[in-house]
């Protein structure tokens, strides 16, 4: 395969993967403006801007602020994530920048990937904060996701298993994992900075991650930080933790098989392997969760750069002429 092919391909399971996680976090984050308190709104914008290593505004989020305050900053915060066109991450550029990828890559994906992709571009290109804020904007950001799911299924069920197959997974597998350790941090750093109380936002963050009756099941009623931080990372069997998307790293990895370099294929493994070494060795035993999962997230950081050398950016080496044979 083509590097830029394989390189368009991975940035589609990154982008939409990307756009899916966001869209859930808002979904989450407008049902909270009906009936919650200031204090829990402003809980879950620091975390959602924590969580992408941004500010949410120039000066502090004003958390005495009355009702009509609350709600046009975040009319303001859900535009600058969703729509507005110079933040790269907005689910609007997500979209455009996984469709761009799909256009140069139409021949090695199937027609129903296209049209789904497509389509759910199309849908968001001209809409507006205001289009969606009028009436349910949760249920927008719900239409999203659907939009993602039906993509993925779609892909699933018509796209060819040969290394395109195995591209896409890894960049949304890698996506993930980043996306879920930034924001495991980020919960910690809004649960401290709040002081607020337990039951409550880390149930949120359960929910979040179709996790919760996981987590009755496993660990009863009762709402423990640590038990919760402990399902989301280290239970293989659960969609989105990390040893889940450490776990499909590792399959995806094996089944693309080796790069041009081989050096550069056994450093991105051993990467991998690091991150394995992180959440089987290093998790159980450590005091700063935080620090472990900011460790995580550079981790992953840098497997995406031996990624893109061993697979995409790497040196073309080209055979020297034999002297006095037929290549001169």
């Amino acid at each position: 395969m083509l590097a830029r092919s394989a390189e368009s391909l991975y940035w589609i399971g990154r982008y939409l993967e990307r756009a899916g996680h966001l869209a859930r976090l808002m979904r989450q984050q407008t049902e909270s403006l009906v009936d919650s308190p200031v204090r829990d709104i402003y809980f879950g914008w620091h975390r959602i801007y924590g969580a992408l290593g941004r500010r949410p505004h120039p000066g502090p989020l004003d958390t005495e602020a009355d009702e009509y305050y609350t709600l046009a900053d975040s009319f303001t915060l859900a535009d600058d994530l969703t729509f507005e066109p110079t933040t790269p991450d907005s689910i609007r550029n997500c979209f455009a920048r996984a469709r761009e990828n799909a256009r140069q890559v139409r021949h090695l994906i199937s027609a129903e990937m296209w049209a789904s992709l497509n389509r759910s571009y199309l849908r968001l290109r001209d809409l507006e904060i205001q289009n969606i804020w009028a009436s349910t904007p949760e249920q927008f950001y719900a239409t999203v996701e659907v939009d993602i799911d039906a993509f993925r299924g779609v892909s699933s069920s018509t796209m060819y298993r040969d290394q395109g197959w195995h591209f896409i997974r890894m960049g949304s597998f890698l996506e993930r994992a980043e996306l879920v350790a930034s924001l495991l941090g980020a919960q910690i750093a809004a649960v401290r900075l709040f002081e607020v109380p337990v039951d409550a936002y880390w149930t949120s963050l359960l929910r979040l991650f179709h996790a919760f009756e996981a987590y009755q099941k496993g660990d009863g009623l009762e709402i423990d930080a640590g038990r919760v931080l402990d399902l989301l990372v280290s239970n293989p069997q659960l969609p989105d933790s990390l040893s889940m998307s450490v776990l499909g790293l590792h399959r995806e990895l094996s089944a693309i098989g080796q790069g041009p370099d081989r050096t550069a294929t056994s450093q991105a493994r051993s990467q991998a392997d690091f991150m394995s070494d992180l959440l089987r060795s290093a998790w159980p035993r450590t005091i700063d969760a935080e620090g472990l999962f900011a460790e995580f997230r550079n981790a992953s950081r840098r497997l995406h750069d031996l990624v893109t050398e061993t697979y995409f950016d790497y040196p073309v080496v080209t055979r020297p002429p034999r002297v006095g044979g037929f290549d001169q």
